[in-house]
């Protein structure tokens, strides 16, 4: 019995000291109110919905709901049956965005920002992810508070409300709330009366909100950089054979790599496995997308198109004279995390719209999007039943498809086999086998 505890013992220090390099250094002051913000459902409108609801770690900080996932795949809010247009995008990997901007000497060409079409710019608080986090708290079909000084009062009533006031100042919290703010944060429509200067003090300490959730963002908790992937840049582990070969298609035939680059990032780190541009890829539109039913919010119905990059750059005065030739795209994310999973037949939704439901799936329709056929009927093939015969739905936007680097790359199904196990080498949380019997 001794020899077994002192067994048990030894695995369990084992697996603390291979999980050190997952967890890294210790969260600082900022990054650790970052995170109770983060996982605080108090700081929605029913009180039950916080970021993590839809940027869960264990699936690698995106939608954790597998049954969600396999059909419409966007996430509905605090009030129950109001949904976005878009599945969640991961926030890990986002914050060395830069600053949405034109790219130097390409008119038309953008880079940069935070969510799928880039208007979280960054241009506000000088951070992409910090602009994106002030979002979700005030949205009607996400947290749904109607002013943010419903944030600051929860927060500033929260257990860590001293924690707030030490990152930011002993006087964060010195606002004086009207007594009725619990019922007027509770009203869709509500506005909270607030003097002049208390008003100017909810919005710095909504500032510093969105500052403090961008900091752990950017902390070791959530970019870890601790994959398989990792391992072997470090010289530590060898990639089984097909992973190997798939890395080598990634970076060869499948053009994988020309957007998912794999430079260092812009900070110095390791690749980050994009290039935070734009692309339009020809995805079809997913039909399960309850935005289509949303009518309150989306009169179109059925007929709404997600023009992406160029609805955004149409509310742009400075840019929107290039927003016809940026229709339908979105933000190459990072394929980071792109199989993380909580158990294998947990199903992710991928693209913006959540269309795809495999990895296989992707790397096919990127083979041979060009050379299938056309489904008869585009707006009920999902993903399975496309490749059960041997289709693609037409893209949701037909303009500005990428032609170039993908469509019709030859690749075998032992090839596109071997690219989605070179992905699967980027999930964090890989263990070392260190100890040898």
């Amino acid at each position: 019995m001794k020899l077994r505890i002192i067994s048990v013992y030894m695995v369990l220090l084992y697996l603390m000291l291979i999980s050190a390099p997952a967890m890294g250094r210790g969260l600082s002051d900022i990054e650790r109110l970052g995170k109770v913000i983060f996982f605080d459902k108090n700081l929605s409108i029913n009180k039950n919905q916080s970021c993590a609801v839809c940027h869960a770690p264990n699936v690698g900080w995106t939608g954790p709901d597998s049954d969600l996932n396999a059909g419409g795949s966007i996430y509905d809010g605090s009030v129950s049956n109001l949904f976005g247009n878009r599945k969640p995008p991961s926030s890990s990997y986002a914050t060395p965005s830069p600053i949405f901007h034109a790219v130097d000497g390409t008119p038309g060409e953008f880079v940069g920002g935070n969510f799928w079409a880039g208007r979280a710019t960054g241009e506000k608080l000088g951070n992409p992810a910090a602009d994106q986090a002030q979002g979700p708290f005030l949205n009607p079909v996400e947290q749904g508070l109607p002013d943010a000084a419903c944030v600051i009062e929860r927060v500033c009533s929260a257990r860590y409300a001293r924690k707030f006031n030490k990152v930011w100042g002993k006087d964060s919290c010195d606002i004086e709330f009207p007594e009725s703010i619990d019922k007027v944060c509770s009203d869709p429509d509500g506005m909270v009366d607030l003097s002049e200067e208390d008003r100017t003090k909810v919005n710095t300490a909504y500032d510093n909100i969105a500052l403090s959730i961008a900091a752990f963002e950017d902390s070791s908790r959530v970019n870890s950089f601790s994959s398989k992937f990792d391992a072997y840049l470090a010289g530590k582990v060898k990639f089984k054979k097909r992973e190997k070969k798939g890395f080598r298609l990634f970076m060869g035939k499948g053009k994988c790599a020309n957007c998912h680059v794999l430079d260092r990032g812009p900070g110095n780190e390791p690749p980050l496995l994009t290039d935070f541009t734009f692309d339009n890829l020809g995805v079809p539109k997913n039909i399960y997308n309850p935005w289509y039913d949303m009518t309150d919010f989306n009169p179109l119905g059925i007929a709404w198109v997600d023009l992406g990059l160029g609805g955004f750059l149409d509310t742009r005065d400075d840019y929107n004279q290039f927003a016809s030739e940026n229709y339908g795209k979105q933000k190459v994310p990072s394929l980071r995390n792109v199989d993380k999973r909580p158990y294998f037949s947990f199903v992710k939704a991928y693209m913006h719209n959540g269309y795809f439901k495999t990895l296989k799936g992707i790397v096919n329709f990127y083979n041979t999007r060009d050379i299938k056929t056309r489904c008869k009927d585009s707006f009920t093939a999902a993903e399975a039943d496309a490749l059960a015969m041997g289709c693609w739905p037409a893209p949701e936007v037909s303009a500005n498809v990428n032609i170039d680097e993908m469509g019709n790359l030859s690749l075998s199904n032992k090839e596109e086999e071997a690219i989605v196990a070179f992905m699967k080498t980027l999930s964090d949380g890989y263990i070392l086998k260190r100890f040898r019997r």
